[in-house]
């Protein structure tokens, strides 16, 4: 079974959706969060453990690490295309979408700032206006890094998706179903 690779901004609802069609479709589950974090920690950010620790002082300091060093970038998506060519899993990355050809369906998931922010806001404890503020610059950082590093246009061109899906107004049940019913008719389709 081909790599199934989600993307899409923070807060989004990527994690666990990609939870969810691991346990349901029985693959293996791979985040490019993690692996980033797992790149972090070698570098000396012992904080980069957490979910939210991209939201953090340090996670930002990391981002900001990463716009001056592409090759931290480039090492984790060398590591990503070598897994999900290998099939069977489920993924979540920023940059995978456009550097993956072949044998992979892509997901893109999207909301509003706000939309996220509320999230982010209930995840982790903090204000709205914090959380608002974390996701915008957030937004427009990963923007500006992956237009320099790839000459990717994330959040614009989506053209590589498969499957183009606008959480706003919809539970992560709902969105879980939605791809669990698009996955199951495409890969019946193939075969």
């Amino acid at each position: 079974m081909e790599a199934v690779i989600i993307s899409g901004p923070p807060c989004v609802g990527k994690t666990t959706l990609a939870k969810y069609l691991a346990k349901k479709f029985k693959l293996h589950l791979y985040s490019g969060g993690d692996a980033l974090k797992k790149v972090a920690r070698k570098l000396g950010y012992t904080k980069a453990t957490s979910s939210d620790w991209w939201d953090t002082k340090e996670g930002m300091e990391f981002l900001r690490k990463r716009e001056k060093d592409f090759s931290i970038d480039k090492e984790v998506d060398k590591l990503l295309i070598k897994r999900a060519k290998k099939g069977n899993v489920v993924m979540t990355s920023w940059t995978l979408p456009w550097l993956m050809k072949g044998n992979c369906i892509k997901i893109w998931l999207k909301a509003s700032p706000k939309a996220r922010a509320k999230r982010m806001s209930e995840r982790d404890g903090i204000s709205f206006s914090r959380a608002l503020k974390i996701v915008r610059e957030r937004d427009r950082k990963n923007k500006e890094l992956y237009q320099k590093l790839y000459g990717i246009k994330f959040g614009e061109d989506l053209t590589p998706f498969h499957l183009v899906i606008d959480t706003e107004n919809l539970d992560s049940r709902s969105v879980a179903k939605v791809v669990e019913s698009f996955l199951t008719h495409y890969w019946r389709s193939k075969k």
